[in-house]
């Protein structure tokens, strides 16, 4: 079918963005969660489940399940592999490493649309993905590190990417069955288990030392996942998976941005230059959309 990026796709493009501003906010947050980093992953999800439970219920009137919810459940997959390989890259690496490395994601979506989906691209969006990972290097260029002692964090996040990546195109395909409320909520639940899982297997900390230690993780419940993820699932209904890994690609933008406001760190002349030329390759995706076709 054709994907058609016109003017009844704008809000869908502003909620993309929104969503990718607002998780923007999740590295902030994980960066002062003062418990484990995969018990940071596991609350992010239990925390959003009773408002993401209610929001289904508004949206369904019932718990109804119809088929693809395998889609459903394994977008949770996905994602609990996404945050475990990223917070240990976190550990591991820079946060610029890892952010960076992460949002590699939308050139594995693209690779998975063409090869499993039978999606096809102009030359022009391919060359806009380049221009946003330029983007997204330039920004991160002033606080990477590079090194033999990072490169296990590096190697992490790129996984981290891959399973982001499944995790888009997961949500994408359960969308064409189910509303972003049903997604959300059921690839939320999946990932609170296997994280609770996982976690324990680690031997994290689990419990918040302090009230600011609670506030950060309903923060990033609240802000990164049920408003985030959840304008993101919304989104993928009516933007091609491959167009919504490249706008997403302004979160680490956010980041850098969030990062100076709150945590103090620099922004400057360069991550301005790379934010533009982020932006720059999500504008040069958009228009070259409109004659893209997908089967």
């Amino acid at each position: 079918m054709s994907v058609d990026v016109g003017r009844s796709d704008l809000r869908a493009l502003a909620a993309l963005i929104t969503g990718a501003v607002l998780i923007g906010l999740a590295p902030i947050f994980v960066r002062l969660s003062d418990v484990g980093l995969t018990a940071t992953g596991f609350w992010r999800m239990a925390l959003a489940l009773p408002l993401l439970g209610v929001l289904m219920l508004r949206e369904t009137g019932g718990i109804k399940i119809k088929p693809g919810i395998g889609w459903l459940l394994l977008a949770g997959v996905f994602f609990t592999g996404d945050l475990v390989f990223w917070h240990q890259s976190i550990h591991l690496s820079s946060v610029a490493n890892a952010t960076l490395m992460t949002n590699l994601a939308p050139v594995f979506v693209a690779l998975a649309s063409f090869l499993i989906f039978g999606e096809r691209f102009r030359p022009a969006f391919i060359a806009g993905i380049a221009l946003a990972l330029v983007g997204a290097v330039v920004l991160m260029s002033g606080s990477m590190k590079l090194g033999a002692h990072n490169l296990l964090g590096d190697l992490l996040a790129c996984i981290s990417a891959v399973f982001y990546a499944g995790y888009i195109l997961g949500v994408s395909r359960a969308r064409q069955r189910y509303g972003a409320m049903e997604v959300m909520f059921w690839s939320t639940l999946s990932s609170a288990v296997l994280l609770c899982i996982v976690g324990n297997v680690q031997g994290d900390s689990f419990w918040p030392q302090s009230a600011h230690g609670w506030w950060v993780l309903i923060g990033l419940a609240l802000l990164s996942h049920v408003a985030g993820q959840g304008l993101i699932a919304w989104a993928l209904a009516h933007l091609s998976a491959a167009f919504s890994a490249v706008g997403l690609l302004v979160q680490p933008v956010a980041a850098a941005a969030f990062a100076w406001l709150i945590l103090a760190e620099p922004f400057g002349t360069l991550q301005a230059l790379g934010g533009a030329i982020v932006l720059a390759g999500i504008v040069t995706c958009r228009v070259a959309m409109p004659r893209a076709t997908e089967t």
